[in-house]
């Protein structure tokens, strides 16, 4: 397993709990007077979504290691911090400064993404194949 990808994984779960609730009931009136609420949502589900993946990336290190791996739980931590920050930035403050960060996040979630595709791919198998039946 990864310990890494584990622990971030359910940091990012906790923080879309606690920001997704957070944003529904404290931040509602703001979100819908700076007419933000879509972005914010956007921001929490694809923190989720990320979190989620980052979890699993945790548990399938076990099968597959290497370098690949370990760039794309950065790419998509950093990734994230950089998308969903900016977007709820964004989303409290309307300043539109905040929204050209964003696709910098997205290409970091982007590039993870391929880091783990090529880490799959260049994965070699652990264990002994038995007699052929």
């Amino acid at each position: 397993m990864d310990k890494k990808a584990l622990v971030v994984g359910s940091i990012f779960g906790l923080l879309t709990v606690i920001i997704g609730a957070f944003g529904a009931h404290a931040l509602k009136e703001l979100l819908l007077a700076n007419d933000r609420l879509e972005v914010f949502e956007t921001a929490v589900r694809y923190q989720y979504y990320h979190a989620v993946a980052l979890l699993v990336i945790g548990i399938l290190a076990e099968k597959i290691q290497g370098p690949w791996i370990r760039r794309a739980t950065y790419l998509l931590s950093v990734g994230v911090i950089i998308f969903s920050g900016s977007l709820y930035t964004l989303s409290i403050t309307n300043i539109g400064l905040f929204g050209a960060i964003t696709p910098i996040g997205g290409l970091l979630m982007v590039l993870g993404w391929v880091c783990l595709i090529v880490g799959i791919v260049n994965t070699k198998k652990n264990h002994k194949k038995g007699p052929p039946t």
